[in-house]
């Protein structure tokens, strides 16, 4: 019989981890602090949607929708398939980006709630299916179809499915597990070192539950975003989780593997004093906090100005039309963040005439823009530049 108390998901977080986890823990912190640091705040802002779009994307992958980030772009600017299954999976895209940079905004004004309260949980499910079309609430069970409503928990005997070979606990005791989840994981209870370590265990308990109908996978990652930047080492959203979920550290298989792993019950006396296994709990952290690692190692390559004004310069060099000074005028904006138009143009050494002319094919290529049709040019990341100035952010197929 499954075991229907609160007791079921503990042990809930790691009182005693181990010597390589608190390594990795010490590893992740430094090399989170100084993601991005050389970056002015303007690039870093462009950057962080360039982010928010490869999370998306990865997220995306993970639940089995190749969503290509042109039809993310399009997406986001309104532009939508006319073929409904693809229509949804664009706005599915187009609203997991919304959600995020509505939580990197709230973690950057210092208005983020806690990240395992009921209230932030319920609240990503309702932001990220707010506005969505019937079709995508409705839930298939057998020959029966049910609508699902954005924001609510499991509350129906029909929303009690198995997971893989995962059987949630009934509909009937979510609440009570959330409230046990929110207290297991209160962020204010915590200093920094802590809340990565918790960061991790919570993302698999929340998935243990299973307290939406649908949504779960979504909801946990967004989760686990908000839970880095209240860790201190989220670096204003330079990186994102569901990449390194989505390619795991060897295999693509890892991330359901290592979930699945983190089920286990207990396995004899020398396995803790829990319902689920503190040996497998303690695996599962350490390979999750390795992924976070791993990705902010990975875009701390990517970001390195030295490094990204030389990609720069080669997009520039293999682009047909454009004038090889281009490279010093996105160079001059890359370094400075935002620049008069007229700066920008001096900083290509080109003239008056010539200037204003590249100046013009760099925000036509997407590559410049500005908030009014005169003002300050700043950088931005259009994705058919992506590969081009971040290789390897996408998978090459």
């Amino acid at each position: 019989m499954t075991l229907e108390t609160v007791e079921r998901i503990e042990p809930a977080r790691l009182e005693n981890p181990s010597a390589d986890i608190i390594d990795v823990i010490v590893e992740l912190s430094a090399s989170a602090a100084v993601l991005g640091k050389a970056l002015h705040p303007m690039t870093a802002t462009s950057l962080a949607r360039v982010v928010r779009i490869m999370n998306t994307y990865y997220s995306n992958l993970i639940e089995g929708h190749n969503t290509r980030p042109r039809d993310i772009e399009r997406a986001l600017s309104g532009e939508l398939d006319e073929d409904e299954g693809r229509r949804n999976l664009q706005i599915e895209a187009a609203a997991h980006v919304r959600v995020q940079a509505k939580v990197d905004s709230m973690a950057q004004d210092g208005t983020l709630p806690p990240p395992a309260s009921s209230g932030f949980l319920r609240w990503l499910h309702l932001e990220f299916f707010h506005g969505a079309p019937a079709s995508m609430l409705t839930l298939k069970h057998g020959d029966r179809s049910i609508q699902m409503t954005p924001g609510e928990w499991r509350n129906l005997p029909e929303h009690d499915v198995a997971v893989g070979r995962h059987v949630p606990p009934s509909s009937a005791r979510v609440v009570d597990f959330m409230r046990h989840f929110e207290s297991r994981f209160r962020f204010d209870t915590m200093g920094p070192a802590a809340r990565i370590l918790t960061m991790a265990s919570a993302h698999h308990r929340f998935n243990y539950i299973h307290p939406f109908p649908h949504g779960n996978g979504r909801v946990s990652r967004l989760m686990s975003h908000a839970m880095a930047a209240q860790a201190g080492i989220g670096a204003h959203g330079l990186w994102s989780i569901s990449r390194g979920l989505a390619r795991g550290l060897e295999s693509r298989t890892e991330y359901k593997m290592m979930m699945d792993h983190a089920d286990m019950p207990r396995q004899g006396e020398r396995d803790g004093r829990g319902n689920l296994s503190e040996i497998a709990l303690q695996e599962f952290v350490l390979w999750f906090l390795r992924v976070c690692l791993d990705q902010v190692q990975f875009m701390s390559s990517l970001f390195d100005l030295g490094a990204l004004s030389s990609r720069i310069h080669r997009y520039v060099q293999r682009h047909d039309t454009l004038k090889h000074e281009a490279g010093y005028m996105l160079e001059s904006v890359l370094l400075r963040g935002e620049l008069e138009r007229g700066e920008a143009m001096r900083a290509s050494g080109l003239p008056e005439r010539t200037a204003r002319r590249v100046l013009g094919e760099l925000i036509a290529l997407g590559l410049l823009a500005s908030e009014t049709p005169k003002g300050k040019v700043s950088l931005r990341f259009p994705a058919h530049a992506l590969e081009d100035f971040f290789p390897r952010l996408y998978p090459q197929s």
